[in-house]
């Protein structure tokens, strides 16, 4: 298990990082406090209709700065902007971060087992 979690963590570390900064990047941006939005601004345009089954949004008003940028970051964060690579690596990245969450836990339940076994401290943390 601690071999396929080192080599694992060699490849889709980057990823994983690339993954974690853009996430971030993304809600930073969505939260950034920008000016009032006009009131003209909050209303659709003149003559739009939502299509039916859909759930519409108001359009955003003409933002410049950090919080414009929410959309760059999300298609960076999901991988979109690499095309299906990018999507399908986005995906494993994933399914890798699972893996190391159980593998890590597996491996250090077997850690405390030993320690337990051996007669040195039970305690769940140890120096």
């Amino acid at each position: 298990m601690r071999k396929w979690h080192r080599w694992l963590s060699v490849f889709f570390g980057i990823f994983m990082l690339w993954i974690a900064v853009t996430g971030v990047l993304s809600h930073a941006a969505a939260l950034w406090p920008s000016g009032a939005p006009a009131a003209a601004a909050m209303a659709p345009p003149e003559g739009f209709v939502c299509p039916e089954g859909w759930r519409c949004m108001a359009p955003r008003g003409e933002e410049g700065g950090f919080g414009s940028l929410v959309g760059l970051f999300h298609h960076l964060h999901s991988g979109e902007s690499f095309g299906a690579a990018g999507t399908a690596i986005s995906i494993l990245s994933g399914f890798v971060l699972i893996f190391f969450s159980v593998s890590g836990l597996w491996m250090y339940i077997q850690m405390w087992r030993n320690r337990t076994r051996r007669g040195l401290n039970g305690r769940l943390f140890w120096k």
